[in-house]
């Protein structure tokens, strides 16, 4: 009986405990201060208000708050998520708010998850019921809105920073949720290391937590139910069974509750695998290649930016680091996985332990930032094909020196633009194989210039 003792309901822990209003929610007591825009929007009978854009990690409360705020102030609710909805699906509920507005002067608020997955057109059609106060828009995103919300919206809205939950307000949540009759009523017991188990793994994420207990209190109560199938003679009213940390650990897969390939831990573990090679830690960079593999993530994906990682930070300190790495990634393809973690990892140690340069980047980027701003000019004559018909007639090549007949394979010879000689894109760093790099082409450049 996997909810044993978790009522009639078949809604999940996290939905049963949801708060009833904006004084249960947990945490985020910055945003939820007495005489907060949150506050007010809450208060019993407003019809005014400014729509609201939640931005903040998964399992912070934002759909929690959007609940809480329709159901104190007495206004319709209506939910959509940016993953299914449409432009039809927000017009269709712009014109029943109007409707509602009209008919019954009750105000709608929309709640819409995911909005950074909206297109701008589909933002777009949001901005009428907005600006008319159709509806009280309260969006919630995962993802910066200064680059996945469109201006017009975002300067409509008011934006709420969400944070993540501290371990004791998480402490709190779980013992409500043992105690609580929507919850477990009591049936069960949690002792203090699996509480301080289940909120590390939870890391500030109440829904996921919550989600953890129901695992765990569904197992414990399992078991205890068994036990007294087994035993006629244990008598009904035998201790409640109580979820240890032995428990926690059988019940979830401890992995997958520390990566989300599709959420926000997606990328916060990408971004700590870079920055830990970038920062030259071995031991950082296989923890978090680790913590990838476990979660199952591509390994092509991993592989494909350990090939970017070293054409952009080791770059010409160390021009082996991109042949490891891509080599890397082909191991991954012909071998898959398990077996494609040592290629890896011995790609992540290579490019972790050698010196980092990220000068050839840098050096593209402002070439291409000259270019973008029209600092460009025409061919050299002496650089232009002379291979065509007519081509010698016009002076194309006319002065061109080959390199290989040169002492040294070097010419003197422009290869910039006029507009452009002088500037300098390329300049080596003083780590690993460019102190050589510098050295010789200093000498080059002299050549070049005729020096």
């Amino acid at each position: 009986m996997a909810n044993a003792g978790l009522g009639s309901s078949t809604a999940p822990l996290a939905v049963r405990m949801r708060p009833r209003s904006l004084d249960e929610v947990v945490g985020q007591a910055h945003l939820l201060r007495e005489g907060s825009p949150l506050r007010r929007l809450a208060t019993p009978g407003t019809r005014s208000g400014q729509s609201v854009i939640l931005w903040g990690p998964p399992g912070t409360g934002k759909t929690t708050i959007a609940q809480a705020i329709a159901a104190s102030s007495d206004r319709r609710f209506v939910e959509l998520s940016a993953v299914t909805a449409g432009v039809k699906d927000v017009r269709q509920v712009m014109e029943e708010a109007l409707s509602t507005r009209d008919l019954y002067d009750t105000q709608t608020v929309l709640f819409l998850d995911e909005i950074h997955r909206f297109t701008k057109a589909q933002q777009d059609a949001l901005l009428p019921g907005v600006e008319n106060g159709w509806v009280l828009l309260i969006a919630a995103t995962t993802e910066n809105p200064s680059f996945s919300v469109i201006s017009p919206l975002l300067s409509r809205s008011l934006l709420l920073t969400l944070e993540q939950l501290p371990d004791d307000e998480l402490a709190g949540l779980l013992d409500r949720a043992i105690g609580d009759p929507r919850g477990f009523g009591g049936r069960v017991a949690l002792d203090d290391a699996a509480r301080a188990s289940i909120v590390r793994l939870a890391s500030g994420d109440a829904r996921r937590a919550l989600t953890i207990l129901e695992a765990s209190g569904s197992h414990v109560l399992a078991v205890a139910e068994s036990a007294r199938d087994d035993e006629a003679d244990v008598a009904d009213d035998a201790a409640v069974p109580t979820i240890t940390d032995a428990i926690v650990g059988e019940s979830v897969d401890a992995a997958l509750l520390r990566y989300d390939r599709q959420g926000d831990e997606h990328y916060d573990v990408i971004s700590a695998f870079i920055k830990s090679v970038r920062g030259s830690d071995p031991d950082g960079s296989l923890h978090w290649l680790a913590r990838m593999i476990e979660a199952g993530e591509d390994p092509r994906f991993i592989a494909r930016r350990l090939i970017i990682l070293a054409s952009e930070d080791v770059g010409m300190a160390d021009p082996q680091g991109l042949v490891i790495a891509t080599a890397a990634a082909q191991a991954v393809q012909l071998i898959g996985m398990p077996e494609g973690r040592i290629p890896l990892a011995e790609a992540t140690v290579y490019l972790a332990t050698a010196p980092k340069s990220n000068r050839s980047y840098r050096g593209v980027d402002a070439a291409i930032a000259d270019v973008r701003r029209g600092a460009f000019g025409r061919v050299p004559t002496h650089l232009r094909d002379a291979h065509y018909p007519g081509a010698k007639r016009l002076g194309h090549g006319k002065g061109y020196r080959y390199a290989h007949d040169a002492p040294h394979g070097v010419a003197t010879q422009q290869y910039l633009p006029d507009e452009l000689v002088g500037t300098v894109y390329y300049d080596p760093g003083p780590h690993g194989y460019e102190r050589e790099v510098a050295a010789r082409l200093e000498r080059i450049r002299a050549i070049l210039r005729g020096d």
